[in-house]
């Protein structure tokens, strides 16, 4: 995250190249090339495959972003992705990009780091226009997450902003929240999926089962669902990171049953978490901010080639991640 190479994220997921946790190589790579595109077309864009994965979160660690190898390996599995390799060291990942395509009609985008060696080349950009020149082949748009200071550079590369969330922290557990009432809430049942499917995929706007799946066996005992009357009305699922435990997604009908479930997957959890929160529910906000978390940054949810955000976030109170949507 973070656009302009030095803009970090108070060293925690940090953000020395993009705008997003993926996002363009900061202000000396938008808009214009000049001597930069010249050097960084004498390197080639090849496929980001499994055997990449240690120069991949090696990436990750000079960005101080949050990702595991499993993260990696996760988005390799349900996306695709491009890097550039380091010169003279084909074992090195140089600078990468990543999209997710969660429907015919978008794919999101992320992961866009350059080693700091290689910053200031061009590569961030190359990459970038790759990915979206593969999205307009098969007709699809593209979605990302900007920091303030990302944001320009997309709006050079024509994303248009759609709304926005922000990202807490919290350092160690509170008391204990109260229980919910008239909530069934219970761990997750791989019962529970048909569900799911069923609750996501008009919330989100495609069909990311796939990488809800992946998510809910990184940490299942984070992995909850709420119903009432019979119904299932709203899950959570979790992941361990480098830096911090994160949660997300969170969809449920209300901020009751929201509350509810981030009580469950906090309780699961000891040591600092992530949360990136949806923004536009004060209620919401407060609830979060009274179990602990501090806010740390903003993010603008950008869209490329898209009319309209996919889905109905109004089910939305806890995103993925930046990198996963």
């Amino acid at each position: 995250m973070g656009s302009i190479e030095g803009d970090t994220e108070g060293g925690t997921e940090g953000g020395t190249e993009a705008g997003t946790e993926g996002g363009t190589e900061g202000s000396t790579d938008g808009g214009t090339y000049g001597s930069t595109e010249r050097t960084s077309k004498a390197a080639s864009i090849e496929t980001l495959e499994a055997r990449d994965l240690p120069g991949a979160l090696a990436l990750s660690r000079s960005a101080s972003w949050n990702q595991r190898e499993a993260d990696w390996r996760m988005m390799l599995e349900v996306g695709r992705g491009w890097c550039i390799r380091a010169p003279g060291d084909e074992t090195r990942i140089a600078a990468s990009t990543v999209v997710l395509p969660y429907d015919p009609s978008f794919a999101w985008v992320s992961m866009v780091l350059v080693l700091p060696e290689f910053r200031g080349q061009g590569y961030a950009s190359r990459l970038l226009r790759h990915a979206l020149d593969e999205l307009a082949r098969t007709g699809s748009g593209g979605v990302l997450d900007a920091t303030p200071a990302g944001r320009p550079v997309y709006v050079q590369e024509g994303f248009v902003d759609s709304s926005t969330f922000r990202r807490y922290r919290r350092e160690s557990a509170p008391a204990a929240a109260p229980s919910a009432k008239n909530i069934d809430l219970r761990p997750l049942d791989a019962r529970d999926w048909p569900a799911i499917a069923t609750l996501d995929r008009p919330v989100f706007g495609g069909d990311r089962t796939a990488l809800l799946h992946r998510l809910a066996s990184r940490l299942p005992r984070a992995a909850h669902v709420a119903g009432r009357d019979g119904r299932l009305c709203g899950f959570v699922l979790g992941r361990d990171g480098r830096e911090a435990t994160q949660i997300g997604p969170l969809v449920a009908d209300d901020v009751a049953l929201a509350e509810a479930l981030l009580d469950a997957a906090l309780r699961s959890i000891d040591g600092p978490v992530y949360v990136d929160a949806v923004d536009d529910r004060p209620e919401w906000l407060a609830a979060v901010a009274a179990r602990g978390f501090v806010e740390q940054r903003p993010f603008t949810r950008m869209l490329y080639a898209l009319e309209r955000a996919p889905g109905n976030a109004s089910r939305v109170f806890l995103v993925a991640g930046p990198e996963l949507g």
